[in-house]
This record gives C-alpha cells, sequence and structure tokens, in this order.
C-alpha cells in the first residue's frame, strides 16, 4: 500500500446521446471505443506505480453505467485494485435511469457501490424533450426501486430554469423529487455553454432562456421548500438529508487532494493539479502511445492556493472558519482577500457569522460570478 490521496475520480466519458446542455467529455462512440478505453484505463491506473486505499470513489461521466455489464465489471476490477475502498468507504456511481435493470443492480451490489446520482433533470416530459432526455417519470420511479436492491443512499440531479419553464412546473418538479425518498437533491440551473447546442440554438433565438429574476425565484424556492421539510442545504446546489451528504465531493470543497482517471479527469496530486485531454479518441492514443494523457497542469503559488482554498470553502454553505484557517495557514484571511474582503462584505454578498465567513443568500444567487473576483483578490466595481 502507498500513501497518498485517499479519494478517486474515474471519468467514464461514454452516454446514448450528449444533451444539448452538456458540455462535460461525452462520447456517444461506444461500441467502437469502450475497449480502447478501457485498456488506456488500466495502463494509466500501472502508471501510478502504487495500490492507493480510498475513502471516497466516484465513477462519474458521461455516464458508467452506458457500459455492458462485462466492461463496467472489468472497470470495476482494475479500478478496485489500484484504489482499495477501505472499510466504510463512499462507493459512487452516476446512472441514467434508462440503464438500470436488475442485471446492473446485482452488479453494483457485487462491487459493494453504496450511493448512486441518478440523472433525472425533470419529471415532465416537455421539459424532459427539451432538454434532449430520453427517460420518462415511470422510467425514473422503477429506477429507483430497482436501486433500493442495491443502496438506500440515492441522489437525483434535477435541472431547473429551462426554456418556457414556469415557477408552477418547478414546484412540481421538485416535489416529484422528494416524493421518490432519495437522500441527496442536487439542484442546477440550466447553463448555456460555448461549444454545446444550446448555446448555438441560442444565439440563433432558437432557445430563449428565462428571465434571471424567475431562475432566481426557482433557486431560492427550492431552498426554502426543502430546508423547511429536513433536509440540509450544505452546498451551493447541494442538499442532503443528515448523514447522506456526498463525502467525494466534499472532499473537492474542502481543498484536499484527489486522483483522476480517464479523459478529461481533473486530479489534484502533491500540491498539482493536471486535468487529462478532453477528447476520448487523443487520451487513448496517447496512453497506449506511453505518452503521458495531460493537456493541462500547474502548480499553484501559496497565495494562489490559499484563494482557491477560500473559493472551495464559501461554495460550503457553513463558510469558511476564520481562525481555522489562519492557525493553519499564519496569514490573516482578510490579507489574502485584499479589498474584496470588505467589498462584498458591504455588497451584502457574504457576511462574518459565528466566527466564519460565509455567502449571504444574495450572495449564494450569484456565487458562480463572485469567484473569479476571489481569485484574483480584485475588488469589483460596485
Amino acid at each position: 500500500m502507498t500513501a497518498g490521496p485517499q479519494a478517486a475520480y474515474i471519468h467514464v466519458p461514454f452516454c446514448r446521446h450528449r444533451c444539448g446542455y452538456c458540455n462535460f467529455t461525452v462520447s456517444s462512440s461506444a461500441d467502437r471505443q469502450a475497449e480502447p478505453y478501457l485498456q488506456a484505463v488500466q495502463r494509466e491506473l500501472l502508471n501510478l506505480g502504487g495500490v492507493f486505499p480510498v475513502r471516497s470513489l466516484f465513477f462519474g461521466g458521461g455516464t458508467p453505467t452506458h457500459l455492458r455489464l462485462p466492461q463496467l465489471n472489468s472497470l470495476f476490477e482494475m479500478v478496485f485494485r489500484s484504489f482499495p475502498p477501505e472499510s466504510g468507504a463512499e462507493i459512487s456511481v452516476e446512472a441514467n435511469p434508462e440503464d438500470i435493470d436488475v442485471d446492473l443492480c446485482r452488479l453494483l451490489a457485487d462491487w459493494g457501490v453504496n450511493r448512486v446520482s441518478l440523472g433525472v433533470q425533470s419529471f415532465h416530459p416537455d421539459k424532459l424533450r427539451c432538454l434532449e432526455r430520453s427517460h420518462t417519470a415511470a422510467t425514473v420511479e422503477m429506477a429507483i426501486r430497482l436501486l433500493r436492491t442495491v443502496t438506500e443512499n440515492l441522489s437525483v440531479d434535477l435541472i431547473f430554469g429551462a426554456p418556457d419553464e414556469t415557477l408552477s412546473l418547478w414546484r412540481q418538479d421538485l416535489e416529484a423529487a422528494c416524493q421518490q425518498l432519495p437522500t441527496h437533491i442536487s439542484t442546477y440551473g440550466l447553463t448555456y455553454e460555448r461549444g454545446t447546442t444550446f448555446w448555438s440554438r441560442r444565439m440563433r433565438s432558437e432557445l430563449l432562456p428565462i428571465g434571471e429574476s424567475v431562475e432566481r425565484e426557482m433557486f431560492e424556492w427550492a431552498i426554502d421548500y426543502l430546508t423547511s421539510h429536513g433536509w440540509h442545504h450544505y452546498e451551493v446546489s447541494n442538499f442532503a438529508r443528515p448523514g447522506h451528504e456526498c463525502q467525494h465531493n466534499c472532499v473537492y470543497w474542502r481543498g484536499e487532494e484527489y486522483f483522476a482517471i480517464g479523459p478529461g479527469a481533473a486530479r489534484y496530486v502533491a500540491g498539482r493539479r493536471e486535468t487529462n485531454h478532453r477528447s476520448t479518441t487523443t487520451y487513448i492514443r496517447r496512453v497506449l502511445a506511453d505518452i503521458s494523457p495531460v493537456q493541462e497542469s500547474e502548480t499553484l503559488s501559496d497565495r494562489e492556493r490559499l484563494r482557491e482554498r477560500i473559493v472551495l470553502a464559501l461554495r460550503m454553505i457553513d463558510g469558511i472558519s476564520i481562525r481555522a484557517f489562519e492557525d493553519q495557514h499564519q496569514v490573516s484571511l482578510a490579507a489574502v482577500l485584499g479589498g474584496t474582503f470588505e467589498e462584498f462584505q458591504r455588497q451584502g454578498w457574504w457576511e462574518l457569522r459565528d466566527g466564519s465567513l460565509r455567502l449571504t443568500r444574495d450572495g449564494l444567487m450569484i456565487s458562480d460570478s463572485l469567484w473569479s473576483h476571489v481569485l484574483a483578490s480584485d475588488t469589483p466595481q460596485a
């Protein structure tokens, strides 16, 4: 056994179809690329040169469950050999509802998978068609019934802010999700990322985003509804039943190190950040030719590392303990943030409460636009 990060992420790039809003590393060529992909993953794992016990193991994508069962079994076998889970480790697998059947559930159970994240996005047929999803509400309900034979720890992903969506429809989606009794819900506002078909369609006015005020109302309603029904709002977009927070994602938000394997996978090991090539074809070609798959890499300076640590911690609703930060790093939090510290307080985007710096409700609503200022520690224009 070798010392190292205690978390690992495995990226499986294959999906039945690339949804119009998706900007992840995704390929619809599983039939042609799956076997070479598995060979490349095995080579990348061997190149680590050791066996690293982990507390969390996350298979994401893409859609890991889109692999054929023998292929998924082979992936589990090689990954568990390099990253053996410690006792009590969280083992997560992302899945789409239409992939779930009895044989898949049996395989997940055999490998000790104890958390499944289901890409539901919506229960409403018109919204599902708009988002280019191929399942139905009935498919979701059947998938959840089957997955309960594997684990009770089920997470549901939802999207709000689709074109023409109303607050009433979003309420119905969230209430329908809660009726399925998951242990975790992630809520994401629809984004139009450059390079996606949704971006192109928006530029041609084929898709019209809903207004920012409506999207904010949807997000605020979700926060109020879920927290009033016993859900722990622990991160900007994430809610959990107490004790079911995603431990793997908390590794990211605590600024801890982690391994990552596969095309487009981003790791943080020994103070260095690296990202593999996003093209599945290029990733496979490089690894099998004994060429590093890394496309981007950087070693953060001390000051960059501290600013990034602050950003990650502020994604958590509890924020960042000022005393713990300053005791650990021997530097003032205010000094690291510079003029941004007081300016964001003046704007009402974050606040000091119980010895911690945390986002306010207004700050939560615009959090994605704040991070670049924190990372640069510049002072935004009021």
